[in-house]
């Protein structure tokens, strides 16, 4: 009974109910959009980050990331194998690499680069090389001098696949070493700094050149599942047990990237906060009008035996009705909005400057998730209930007496 009283009473009124249940429609709307794209950029900016040489997990010399010198290198044999494939999880992915910095020259140009030593084999599961290689060819085990490098820096040094790049480099002894490498191939990265920063070149390679013998700078490892890195960091810490290395967490490795992900979901609640107090108020104003419009029929209905807490049950339910009409057509608004966008993405490109310089994608891809969308809708129904008892109260504290001076 009190659901069909409810159900007719909204539209007793069309108008008034098609003005609360659009503002509905749009906070729902702008919250599933907001936090697709945020989830997004999110995704795209920790990808980035993960991909670009950091991996979940890095195991290093204790001096190194403060210091990236050949003269931290680490010992291959500090690093048991065995317990390490023994201490990663199922699906887990790890290489050794070898990254100093270094200067690329040729005849026209010469700037300063990151040489990346890396084991063909293993390095494309574990960073963005792997799927990168957009012409020539990828390194192959057997190559002794040959370089894969970005397109930005191909085109800053007005080269092309075949042509020769010195790499200098200061080695162990701390001469300057260097060796001509011949262009194999070319990457295209997400970021235009990636593609001027890193040149690859086979592992064996960069040992010989750097005289490092059997040493290597870090080993990166990639895990199935984002979340566990603490866990298995802590772990793989403890198995090794010795001083001479440090295993660190991309959150240690990227503390502006982890920072800016904590802040963004802040954002997501703020715009929360935002929505609600504008859709709250339209929720309390409309229900207020509606009350002091049916004070007579408050009234009889009182006379007629029902209780207050009655009346609070009817007004909340219209309450209630509104809100999931509004979320209904939200939802499915939001929802097709987010998937047509995906499509294409949103092409920043025009601001490529500025959104690299944060590590942000050229193009944004949006990311609904479930746990999102449930929040949200979560969140609306609960705090306008809320809200709606301060009217829902009003209306069961009039008297038969009250409602009669309003005859």
């Amino acid at each position: 009974m009190h659901n069909e009283l409810a159900w007719r009473n909204i539209w007793r009124n069309p108008r008034r109910t098609l003005v609360i249940t659009t503002a509905v429609v749009i906070g729902i709307w702008s919250i599933i959009l907001l936090s697709a794209l945020t989830r997004g950029m999110q995704r795209e900016m920790l990808g980035n980050g993960i991909k670009t040489l950091t991996g979940h997990i890095q195991i290093q010399h204790p001096e190194y990331m403060d210091d990236p010198v050949v003269d931290y290198a680490l010992d291959e044999g500090a690093i048991d194998k065995e317990v390490l494939s023994k201490r990663l999880p199922r699906g887990s992915h790890w290489t050794g690499r070898i990254r100093v910095g270094a200067v690329a020259a040729n005849a026209r140009h010469s700037g300063g680069v990151t040489l990346v030593g890396m084991d063909p084999e293993r390095e494309p599961f574990v960073s963005f090389i792997g799927g990168a290689v957009t012409e020539g060819r990828p390194l192959k085990a057997s190559d002794k001098s040959k370089v894969v490098v970005g397109r930005a820096l191909l085109n800053a040094y007005e080269a092309r696949i075949g042509h020769k790049l010195i790499l200098m480099s200061q080695d162990t002894e701390g001469e300057i070493a260097s060796k001509a490498f011949r262009i194999v191939g070319v990457f295209d990265a997400d970021l235009e700094a990636t593609e001027k920063t890193y040149l690859f070149v086979p592992f064996g390679a960069a040992q010989k050149m750097l005289g490092l013998g059997d040493h290597l700078s870090e080993v990166s490892i990639v895990l199935p599942e984002m979340g566990d890195e603490r866990e298995v960091a802590k772990a793989i810490s403890q198995a090794l047990n010795t001083e001479a290395l440090t295993v660190t967490t991309w959150q240690e490795r990227l503390p502006m990237l982890a920072a800016y992900l904590k802040l963004s979901d802040s954002f997501i609640y703020i715009w929360y906060g935002v929505v609600f107090i504008a859709m709250g108020f339209g929720i309390v104003n409309t229900t207020l009008m509606a009350v002091f419009e049916r004070i007579r029929e408050f009234g009889l209905i009182r006379a007629l035996g029902m209780s207050p807490t009655g009346i609070i049950r009817g007004v909340l339910l219209e309450s209630l009705f509104l809100l999931v009409l509004g979320l209904a057509a939200g939802n499915i608004l939001g929802i097709a909005t987010v998937f047509l966008i995906a499509i294409h993405g949103i092409d920043l490109s025009a601001l490529a400057a500025g959104t690299e310089m944060w590590g942000m994608p050229r193009i944004i891809i949006p990311v609904l998730t479930p746990t999102d969308i449930l929040t949200a809708n979560g969140v609306i129904v609960t705090l306008g209930l809320v809200v709606s008892l301060y009217p829902a109260t009003k209306a069961a504290r009039i008297t038969p007496v009250e409602a009669l001076r309003y005859t």
